[in-house]
């Protein structure tokens, strides 16, 4: 059976397909940015960034019912589409399914060739930190 997180990375996938060229993939993601839910400006704290992310990238994760809640947000529009990204194939899902499934959308969507490397080094930290709050999520069940 395939896993959640799988099967969102695989619609992900499916989604970019339809556009022909990265301009147009390049605006669908700061368009997915655009349509991130509003981010509390007390979450806007020290504690809640990102480190390794060139754009300020703020990234809060909770527990409810054993599945892991994510909200984000970056004052960095295509950092803020990656974000988007990140959300719909991590957020809602169990820790064991996020640490046991590869990020294969990143080779999928060629997102290493087409990010600049700062954007890219702002995406592994991203995901590094999902991993980590997904094992710490694993540790304290």
């Amino acid at each position: 059976m395939i896993s959640e997180v799988a099967a969102a990375q695989e619609e992900l996938v499916e989604e970019f397909r339809f556009f022909d060229n990265w301009m147009d993939r390049y605006q669908y993601l700061i368009d997915l940015g655009r349509r991130l839910p509003e981010f509390p400006e007390a979450d806007r704290i020290d504690e809640n960034k990102i480190r390794g992310c060139q754009s300020q990238v703020w990234f809060v994760a909770s527990e409810n019912d054993g599945r892991l809640e994510f909200r984000a947000i970056s004052d960095a529009a295509i950092v803020s589409g990656l974000i988007a990204m990140l959300l719909r194939i991590y957020s809602g899902r169990p820790p064991q399914d996020i640490l046991d499934t590869p990020p294969d959308f990143v080779e999928a969507l060629q997102l290493q060739a087409h990010l600049s490397p700062t954007r890219s080094n702002g995406l592994a930290s991203m995901l590094k930190a999902i991993r980590m709050f997904a094992t710490e999520a694993l540790q304290a069940a």
